[in-house]
């Protein structure tokens, strides 16, 4: 039997390693599992008895996070938009465009304009009476409702 000792080691184990993280098969990447607006809907529900609860958190959160994601992703779209335009513009047209926006260009993408400021609270209880009210089919995602809701109660003018 040979014994290794701790450099003899690392110089053996460290290419069986390296080669072992090779050959393994790559994986599928999986996406994040999708919340339906059912589930949406069971964390909602208690919120007007209980919105400081594990539920009413969750559902308030939810919507928070969405709202917050969309406008940041509006953000970074606009602004991609805007450079590739400005490498293609002169200076006459550009100036045409941008007088002839509104300073709020991200909203338009995302097709709701929740005006400043509107209380979290406010859209949450659009989202959670409009959950309760509302027949929901098993496979409408979280998202799509709230973003339905969202573009339905808040449209841009």
């Amino acid at each position: 039997m040979t014994i290794l000792y701790p450099r003899e080691a690392r110089s053996v184990l460290l290419p069986l390693a390296v080669l072992a993280v090779l050959l393994y098969p790559a994986t599928p990447s999986v996406a994040v599992e999708v919340l339906s607006a059912e589930e949406l809907e069971s964390h909602c529900r208690v919120l007007p008895e209980d919105s400081e609860g594990a539920d009413g958190q969750y559902c308030i959160r939810y919507v928070q996070g969405f709202i917050d994601g969309a406008v940041a992703t509006d953000v970074r779209v606009m602004l991609n938009v805007e450079q590739e335009l400005a490498r293609q513009e002169s200076l006459t047209q550009r100036a045409q465009r941008v007088r002839g926006r509104d300073l709020r260009r991200a909203a338009g993408y995302a097709e709701f304009c929740l005006g400043d400021p509107v209380p979290l609270r406010e859209v949450v209880d659009h989202v959670a009476g409009d959950l309760s009210a509302a027949e929901l089919p098993p496979e409408l995602s979280a998202r799509q409702f709230v973003y339905a809701v969202l573009r339905n109660r808040y449209p841009c003018d």
